[in-house]
């Protein structure tokens, strides 16, 4: 009995203690009314638990309460006990478990421990446990509560939901019965005793639950201020519903006076985040829950419910008071450059005031986040001042003591170094901020431009601009390519973003991307632009300022909606009602209605927005009738008495709108943009003078103009969004900027919004704009698409890559804060912090989709990705990859418009496109009236009707429906550019017709035009004239005709004569190219096109601007396939000069008849010309590929050789021949006859020439040896390497030959081996008869000899035929020994060398002692410089994965692009962890050598491990970069392509970026010779450290599959002496060689252009291949040859017409240009030009003559020299000429650096240093041969003026500077005026310094105070001047009558001036 005693006991003390925690709290107690109901509960309760009904009360012993009291502490200690981690029992998942959980998540997250936050969280569990939510539903609710940090509490609750729901709801159970047995009344015994302030209150809580209740029957779920229905059953189960209540009142009786301070959240203060309460979090003091992401609505909010609409409102916040140390900044406090911007003012607000120290004095990164109107775009343009202040000069702080304001202060800003950009959300808002930025920055001088969609920049404009206001879809545009606009990106500073509360909308996706770019930018590049975000009140800010990579102690700055100028009251209306529906809108119209009729009675202004033009109109008068059924029409009447009331009511009289005029007359008005601008601006100027009391506006009113207003209403949120094709709602930020508009700061102390939606959309707008959810993120969503940009960019070239450009997203931030939003488990986030897991695979899966859309190429094994020419057409274009998905499917090589256009219908970009029955009508009209093309899918499909519009777009059809013009719209420009980007996928596919059919349509939609329509219809020409021209079935008069009429025909063609002439001038107008093409042969399977076009139009600047764009491609014969493709760009300046092309095309045999060559024009329709290119007399070269075999052969000993000296020199290096020199080994050292060697670069050909050489000293040891190498570079190397090597323990001489260096002729005749360049020896070879030397020559080695292909190979074949020649007139025959590279004809080459089979060796390419792989990669770009930067991070990325620890040669075209190169790759060095993992020697070692660097950039690299090459370093710079690259102590060189040829340093990688060059000739870049690429890739592989190499080829796209053919198989070679004839025919002619035609003909004969023209006629033009027709072509060759140099007055021919025979003789001028080596183009100048020579100016006429020389045409003009060269034209003494100079003519330079040279000028680069010791090295050559033309003329004024100007460039002075300046180069003009003004030395001249004694000297260099040891110097060099004794015998022509030898000289040469002539 005691036993089940016990047990009740027990089960009563879990009810009484609940009991005892509610301490008479629960609602129902007290309440009698609730009594009955209750005790039902109970009866019912204990019927079905008959074990828990209470025992009789005369069974309690006295001391229960005690005994109870024990029992409850026992439990409860069992309860602590129990595990926490969820593995309690079942029936432990109760109300005092979840308590507690509740009560450790508060504690531990900051908050006071008391009771009442732990209740509510425990309250909003229980609700969403007990909901009917799934578990999947409720997850991310609850971890919201809960927090990240209780990711195992909240796995339990999910796991156990049930159990506890259960065991709470039975202990409520229990509770109710307990409570309802103990008040039952008994009599005698219980009584309750009240205040009657008690009953009072249960009475209202009784009332306040009733209309709870009654509320949630009548709407189903009604939130409220306080706490939803659910949440007080929660609080009523769990019993602590009432103390919810009286936390929430103590909470706001407490609510603490209203002071400026630093929020506290949790345990972090920021300083600068500002709320007007202590607690709040949000706008407007709103309370932010603790333990998540909802935030309750402000105090005060009322909701009134309605029959029909239910309205919320928010009551105005109360200000925020200043604190007493808060001061406003004075505009006169601010230094002059923000003083003047802001001149109009006299302090900035109190929220610019806060921010000003920041924005302006720091380059921190800010956000801003404040209510709309706190003056957000002064703050923007405070941070914009601050990147302008940092390119003043003088600094505006420098400036303190300007004052006056009525002028501006004086700054220069360099405004080429910076750019700003300004991304503003929507079009209109930028128009907006430029307006505002440019006229405040104009007196700055600073241009602001918009770049948007509507509003396009040329390149000229983006250069010319610094502040770019463009929209974040239009910035993305721009970043996301990887050339062109980089240059533009990287002069970025400021990128300041506006709206950033707009991630969490659709588009917050691109803003992330632009972000994110930005961020990696700065650490890529280390290159500072600062980041600021604007935005209105933000609930998340700590989570956007960390996106923004803000700094939240410095940069953050947060104001809630306390800080609004004008506070605003703010009123949300939903009416019940389907939105759209004639219900709902008259239901808006009448609440609408009862809101402005409320605010007008007040005397206010109200303005309406509403979301289409027709709705202005129609609400207008909506309301109007309103007021008129309601009787309140006076109301809204004008009110008369108002000042210009007559006046305005006269202007809108004159109206020709008619709604306007009727509406003004009632008191309303209506504005919008498709009204005339002046009723728009009649409508502000009505609004803002008061005399309009109700505005019906649509929402451009709200961004476009400033017109405020006490009170606006939103009538309706469904907007029609033509990207979507449907209704959607109005978006938060017009709703903001709308709401913006209310309240007027001068007149009003608050504004009032209305916002009128429908009830479903309520609570989303009034969650929204109170900010009570979290922004998310919209990443996700678009992950593939921004991947491929980055991917296409280059800046995501790995996963690892991936992974860390997510880690730069918003999206990143939100998963650690929020992770189930984002798809992620709890576990996932114990195991991955830093989701590296998660990232990798959103990486790895978005990949594998571009992969499968063939975007990308991507290695899942290595987690390599590469963008592929889809991808980057996508990129770049903007297209969506389900777009690509598509056209994958369906787009074919052949396509009509049709197909076109319904595939472009079907792409992702078009799938919002909705089909609505209202449409149908007008779309079946546009069908048969405006659709030319079949409609596939019919107009029910939304295909179908994108297909209609854009018809209906390009017929320029007029349509009639709102939605369907926002449509077309809409498609018209989506679709022009989805069909440029089909067109680039048609060209990169290499098909043609659907390329055609693309472009075509790509010109319609941009012209809205079809292509059959007359093109003239392009220009403004009248209708009726066009009516002549063409008629309903298309074109009648084609422009073939048109061009041919004149003026008159045309004006008769037309019926109009006076317009004759204007049609004349519009029809030469068209753009047209001529095209022609030359085809030539250079294998049977590859054609060389050389093709000429020319501009065949006439130009107008208003119809072509600066320049027309122009397709060309090369198309087969069935015009299917393209071969080549390219863009040309005729500009104004130069379109009458011809552009020449040259490329190569396959041909397949048999071969086609022609090809054609199509140039259409990428913006004209109708421009298009096509020519065809005849392959009737294409004869193709044989194919006779001669391989040599490499034998398996025992490498040879060096003892092979028998001779111990050579045995020594060559065990210095190796022991053993290689396999290639083992095999050459015996034909080279031991037998005589001529050999060449053919093999790839490394392969050891320097051993075979030593070989050969070593042969000649063996057999002929008293002759010599003569190396020709094409370039000096080379011959540097040769003779350091042999100087070092092989001279001394040979005991032989060597001396070199080049233009560098001319030894004297004595050392040549000592010398054994001599080493020269082509032109040196041509120049020396000419005269052998006279040398004796060019007689004893054994052996010329020919380095490099497949370079006779080349512009100098001509000389070589000259050499050749010379030597040849010489050996059989001298009877000792000449040995030949070429080395070339592998060659395709290399038999042709052996026969004209006469080498037979034993004598040639021609291996393959792969032939190699290192093995090479060969990579070839295509980059996307139109321009140069931008390819060049886009090449850069895959050049660093090839070098991580290819060769990380060894050296690395990266070779480039120029000299500035190896600084750019390596400035960019110790950027990305700086990205890793160790930036310097390049370099590999010691710090000491480092320092030591950067301080014997002169040259900044290269100490800068060198510091890194990266060296730079190239000529325009000195001396000792280069030596140093050589050696340490050679030591292996920096691991990268960057070269110019001479290294390759000129210094021997291999490296394991070789990548080469690009392979064009700027050639000034040309005008353009130009390809490098294949064998240049070859020499450069065959640096890859050293055969003592590397079993493998690599090379890496980086190519313009359409370069890429030539580069493939030819880098694998061998290029035959050609003659280039055809090109070249006039110089060495004139040269044996004016040897005596060369007598008669005939003898041309078989001097030619025996050259190498003899055997090619048999084997590939085609290529020289030559028609007929048999042996009459060759004869016949050189026949011609030879005449055309003796006419052009008897033109030139070289040679004199003489027709013996009776023989047939021409003989032909040198003149004076031929044997002049032969000996010393010059053109005969020179000798033609000079002799004509020196007989009209101006005495006056003789010097600098002549100095003019001389730059005019041939010879300088080679002269490197590099990019952007022509600038440079007119800066140096304003230094220079004389100047260039008369007229309009080319500054980018050689010669103009030419003469430049002469003159500089004169004045000892400096030059302003290393590369003009270099340019002008060129030009020195062939000055002397042609003045000697000036002196000789002169001569010859018998002028010997102008011979003596040559020998002038020929002593002036040897001595670097003017013939008017004091000769006493050739002394010593630091006498200076003023110490020789010193030397020459003392009077008692009477030194008149030069001679009389000769003749003075020591003493004398001394004496008269002693004024100058220098040391003696200077001074004995100046005497030295007086006495080493030449003195000369000239004697003139008497009678002679020269002397004078009685003229003896000891006569004084005539003339003496002044002091004063350099006149040497005696």
């Amino acid at each position: 009995m005691w036993d089940e005693l016990q047990t009740n006991i027990v089960r009563e003390s879990g009810l009484r203690q609940a009991l005892l925690g509610l301490d008479n709290s629960s609602p129902q107690m007290g309440s009698d009314n609730d009594d009955d109901s209750t005790l039902d509960d109970a009866q019912a309760f204990y019927s079905a638990h008959p074990a828990l009904r209470p025992l009789p009360q005369i069974l309690l012993r006295p001391d229960l309460e005690a005994y109870i009291e024990d029992l409850e502490r026992t439990r409860a200690q069992q309860l602590a006990s129990a595990p926490a981690n969820g593995t309690a029992a079942t029936g432990n998942y109760t109300k005092a478990w979840l308590l507690a959980k509740c009560r450790c998540i508060v504690a531990a997250a900051g908050v006071e421990a008391d009771t009442d936050a732990a209740e509510a969280l425990c309250t909003g569990l229980f609700t969403l446990l007990r909901s009917d939510s799934g578990d999947d539903d409720i997850q991310g609710q609850l971890l919201e509560l809960v927090g990240f940090d209780n990711m195992e509490f909240l796995g339990e609750l999910v796991s156990r939901r049930s159990d506890i729901v259960r065991n709470i709801t039975d202990e409520a159970d229990r509770i109710r019965v307990a409570a309802a047995m103990r008040d039952r009344a008994i009599p005698g015994v219980q009584a309750v005793i009240r205040q009657e302030k008690d009953i009072a209150i249960e009475k209202e809580i009784t009332k306040a639950r009733r209309k709870g209740k009654g509320k949630a029957k009548a709407t189903g779920d009604v939130g409220s201020a306080e706490g939803t229905t659910e949440d007080q059953e929660s609080a009523r189960i769990l019993g602590f519903g009432a103390d919810l209540r009286r936390a929430r009142e103590q909470q706001l009786t407490r609510r603490p006076a209203e002071v400026l301070r630093p929020e506290t959240k949790g345990a972090v203060q920021y300083p600068h985040v500002y709320t007007s309460t202590s607690a709040a979090s949000a706008g407007g003091g709103a309370l932010l829950s603790m333990f998540g992401s909802k935030y309750a609505l402000p105090l005060g909010t009322v909701r009134n419910e309605f029959s029909d609409h239910e309205e919320i409102t928010i009551p105005v916040a109360r200000a925020a008071v200043r604190q007493a140390t808060e001061q406003p900044v004075l505009i006169d406090d601010m230094d002059p450059l923000c003083r003047y911007t802001f001149r109009k003012y006299t302090s900035l607000n109190r929220i610019q005031s806060i921010i000003y120290p920041t924005a302006y004095g720091t380059n921190e990164n800010i956000l801003l986040s404040a209510p709309t109107g706190a003056g957000k775009t002064d703050v923007a343009l405070l941070t914009i001042l601050r990147t302008i202040s940092q390119y003043c000069s003088p600094p505006p702080s420098e400036l303190a003591d300007w004052t006056d304001t009525s002028r501006k202060p004086e700054f220069t800003v360099a405004k080429s170094e910076f750019k700003i950009v300004y991304v503003a959300p929507m079009k209109a808002l930028a128009a907006e901020v430029v307006e505002k930025y440019q006229s405040r920055l104009k007196w700055l001088g600073i241009q602001c431009r918009e770049l948007t969609g509507d509003m396009q920049l040329t390149k000229a404009e983006v250069n010319a601009t610094q502040i770019i206001v463009t929209t974040p879809e239009k910035w993305d545009v721009v970043t996301r390519k990887g050339s062109g606009d980089m240059e533009l990106v990287d002069r970025v500073k400021l990128l300041i973003v506006d709206e950033i509360h707009l991630l969490n909308e659709d588009r917050g996706s691109v803003i992330e991307t632009l972000i994110a770019r930005t961020q990696r930018q700065v650490e890529a590049r280390q290159t500072m632009i600062r980041l600021v975000g604007l935005s209105a009140t933000l609930p998340n800010y700590v989570d956007v300022s960390g996106f923004l990579g803000v700094n939240p102690h410095k940069g953050l700055f947060y104001f809630d909606g306390g800080y609004r100028p004008v506070p605003l009251e703010q009123h949300f209306v939903g009416v019940h009602g389907k939105a759209g529906t004639q219900a709902t809108n008259r239901l808006l119209n009448r609440v609408c209605y009862d809101r402005v009729s409320e605010l007008v009675a007040e005397g206010n202004q109200v303005m309406v927005f509403v979301h289409a033009r027709k709705d202005t109109v129609k609400t207008a008068q909506a309301l109007s009738e309103l007021a008129q059924a309601d009787g309140t029409l006076d109301q809204f009447a004008t009110d008369e008495s108002l000042k210009e009331h007559s006046h305005l009511v006269a202007r809108v009289g004159k109206s020709r709108n008619r709604e306007l005029k009727e509406l003004f007359s009632q008191g309303f008005s209506i504005h919008h943009a498709g009204m005339l601008r002046s009723d728009r601006n009649l409508v502000e100027e009505l609004f803002s003078k008061g005399l309009v009391r109700v505005l019906c506006c649509t929402a451009t009113l709200a961004w476009g103009v400033n017109l405020p207003a006490y009170a606006v209403v939103i009538k309706g949120t469904q907007v029609y969004d033509s990207q979507k094709g449907a209704f959607v709602d109005l978006s938060i930020l017009d709703v903001l900027q709308i709401f913006g508009r209310a309240g007027r700061p001068q007149y009003e102390t608050h504004g009032v919004g209305y916002i009128l939606t429908t009830h479903d959309r309520l609570a989303h707008y009034v969650s929204a704009i109170t900010m009570q959810h979290p922004i998310e993120s919209k990443f996700a969503s678009n992950l593939v698409d921004n991947l491929n940009a980055e991917i296409s960019l280059g800046t995501v070239t790995n996963v690892e890559e991936g992974v860390a450009w997510l880690g730069y997203t918003y999206m990143y931030i939100r998963m650690q804060k929020n992770p189930l939003v984002y798809g992620l488990a709890g576990d996932e986030m114990a195991d991955d912090p830093m989701l590296g897991q998660r990232r990798s695979e959103m990486i790895r899966n978005a990949a594998r989709e571009l992969s499968r859309l063939q975007m990308i190429v991507f290695d899942p094994t290595t987690g390599y990705m590469a963008i592929k020419d889809l991808g980057r057409i996508s990129s770049s274009y903007y297209l969506r990859h389900e777009s690509i998905e598509v056209f994958n499917h369906m787009m074919r090589a052949r396509m009509t418009e049709a197909d076109a256009i319904a595939m472009l219908s079907r792409g992702k970009e078009f799938e919002q496109i909705r089909v609505r029955s209202t449409e149908e009508k007008e779309l079946k009209q546009l069908l048969e009236s405006a659709c030319c093309c079949d409609v596939k899918g019919g107009i029910d499909s939304p295909y179908g009707k994108t297909s209609v519009l854009l018809q209906a777009a390009i017929s320029r059809s007029i349509l009639q429906d709102f939605a369907l013009v926002s449509d077309c719209a809409y498609v018209a420009q989506n679709g022009a550019r989805v069909i440029r980007a089909l067109f680039e996928i048609a060209l990169s596919r290499s098909w043609g017709p659907a390329a055609a059919v693309a472009l075509s349509l790509s010109k319609s939609i941009e012209k809205q035009m079809w292509p059959f329509e007359h093109p003239l219809k392009q220009f403004p020409i009248p209708s009726g004239v066009m009516r002549h021209l063409e008629n309903s079935s298309g074109v009648t008069v084609d422009m073939e005709r048109l061009c041919e009429m004149d003026s008159g025909e045309l004006g008769a063609l037309v019926r109009n004569q006076h317009y004759g002439a204007t049609l004349a001038s519009y029809v030469r107008q068209l753009p047209r190219l001529e095209v022609s093409a030359e085809i030539a042969p250079i294998t049977r399977g590859v054609l060389q096109v050389t093709m000429t076009v020319l501009a065949d139009f006439e130009w107008n600047d208003r119809s072509h601007g600066f320049a027309e764009a122009f397709w060309i491609w090369v198309e087969d014969a069935n015009n299917t396939e393209i071969y080549h493709t390219e863009n040309v760009l005729i500009r104004k300046k130069d379109r009458h000069e011809p552009k020449v092309s040259v490329f190569t095309i396959p041909v397949h045999e048999p071969l086609p008849t022609q090809i054609f060559i199509r140039a259409v024009s990428d913006r004209w329709i109708g421009a298009e010309t096509v020519t065809a290119v005849s392959f009737k007399h294409l004869m193709l070269p044989e194919h006779h590929e001669v391989h040599t075999d490499l034998l398996d052969l025992q490498p040879l000993p060096v003892s092979a050789l028998n001779d111990a000296c050579l045995e020594q020199i060559c065990r210095q290096r190796f022991s053993h021949f290689n396999p290639v020199q083992t095999q050459i080994f015996h034909t080279l050292y031991h037998q005589s006859h001529n050999a060449l060697v053919g093999a790839p670069t490394g392969s050891g050909k320097t051993v075979a020439a030593e070989l050969a050489m070593w042969w000649a000293f063996r057999e002929h040891p008293k002759q010599k040896v003569v190396y020709i190498a094409p370039l000096k570079a080379l011959v540097k190397e040769r003779v350091s390497d042999w100087g070092e090597r092989l001279v001394g323990p040979m005991g032989r001489t060597l001396v070199e030959m080049t233009g560098d260096v001319s030894p004297d002729p004595e050392a040549v005749r000592r010398a054994d081996i001599i080493v020269t360049t082509p032109e040196k020896w041509d120049g020396v070879s000419r005269a052998w008869h006279a040398r004796e030397y060019v007689q004893q020559v054994s052996l010329v080695i020919i380095d490099e000899i497949h370079l006779l292909g080349g512009d100098r190979g001509a000389i070589l074949e000259v050499i050749v035929s010379r030597m040849n020649h010489i050996g059989a007139q001298t009877g000792k025959p000449v040995r030949v020994v070429g080395l070339s590279t592998a060659l395709a004809n290399a038999r042709d080459l052996a026969d004209w060398l006469g080498i037979g089979q034993a004598g040639l060796f021609n291996f393959r390419h792969s032939v190699r002692p290192v093995p090479l792989e060969i990579y070839i990669d295509g980059f996307p770009g139109r321009h140069y410089c931008p390819r060049m930067a886009s090449m850069n991070r895959p050049a660093y990325r090839a070098i991580r994965t290819y060769s990380p620890q060894k050296p690395v040669l990266i070779f480039v075209s120029s000299r500035r692009q190896t600084r750019l190169t390596a400035q960019d790759l110790i950027a990305f060095c700086g990205m890793e962890d160790n930036p310097r993992h390049f370099v590999h020697m010691d710090e000491w070692e480092v320092e030591a050598v950067l301080a014997r660097t002169s040259d900044p950039d290269l100490r800068l690299s060198l510091s890194f491990g990266i060296g730079m090459h190239h000529a325009g370093l000195t001396e000792g710079d280069r030596r140093i970069c050589e050696q340490l690259f050679h030591d292996r102590k920096i691991q990268v060189l960057v070269a110019t392509s001479t290294l390759a040829w000129g210094v021997n340093l291999p490296a394991h990688l070789v990548l080469l970026k690009g392979t064009e060059f700027f050639d000034a000739k040309a005008k353009g870049y130009v390809d490098f010779p294949l064998t240049d690429v070859l020499q450069m890739i065959g640096r890859a592989g050293r055969p003592q450290f590397d079993d493998s190499a690599v090379a890496r080829i980086f190519v313009t796209d359409s370069k890429k599959e030539f580069y493939k053919r030819f880098l694998h198989e061998p290029f035959p070679v050609e003659s280039s002496l055809h090109k070249h004839l006039h110089e060495h025919i004139n040269a044996e002619v004016a040897a005596g060689t060369i007598k008669s035609a005939q003898d041309a003909v078989d001097y030619l004969s025996w050259t190498y252009l003899y055997r090619r023209l048999r084997q590939n006629p085609t290529y020289y033009g030559v028609e007929d291949a048999s042996a009459r027709g060759v004869n016949a072509y050189l026949s011609k060759l030879v005449l055309d040859c003796f006419g052009e140099l008897e033109r030139a007055k070289c040679v004199c021919v003489d027709f013996d017409h009776a023989r047939g025979a021409v003989a032909v003789a040198a003149t004076p001028l031929g044997k002049i240009a032969s000996q010393y080596y010059l053109s005969h183009t020179t000798l033609q100048t000079f002799a004509a030009r020196l007989a009209a020579l101006d005495r006056a100016h003789a010097f600098r006429d002549l100095l003019h003559l001389l730059s005019e020389a041939a010879e300088w045409a080679e002269l490197p003009v590099r990019h952007n020299e022509d600038l440079l060269n007119r800066e140096l034209a304003r230094q220079v003494p004389f100047p260039l000429g008369r007229g309009q100079v080319d500054y980018l003519s050689p010669h103009a330079k030419a003469c430049l650096l002469l003159q500089k040279h004169l004045v000892r000028g400096e030059l302003p680069s290393s590369d003009y240093v270099t340019d002008t010791r060129t030009v020195l090295d062939s000055s002397v050559r042609i003045l000697q041969a000036m002196v000789d033309v002169a001569a010859y003329l018998g002028d010997a004024g102008a011979a003596l003026a040559a020998v002038e100007l020929m002593q002036a460039v040897k001595q670097a002075a003017l013939p008017t500077y004091s000769p006493l300046l050739q002394l010593v180069p630091s006498l200076t003009a003023a110490d020789a005026r010193r030397v020459a003004a003392q009077r008692g030395l009477q030194l008149r001249c030069l001679g009389d310094l000769m003749a003075a004694s020591d003493q004398q000297l001394r004496a008269a260099f002693a004024p100058l105070g220098a040391d003696p040891a200077a001074v004995e110097r100046w005497c030295e060099g007086v006495r080493a001047l030449p003195l000369v004794d000239v004697t003139v015998s008497p009678g002679s022509v020269f002397g004078a009558p009685g003229a003896g030898s000891g006569a004084r000289p005539a003339k003496l040469s002044s002091l004063d001036g350099l006149e040497p002539q005696t």
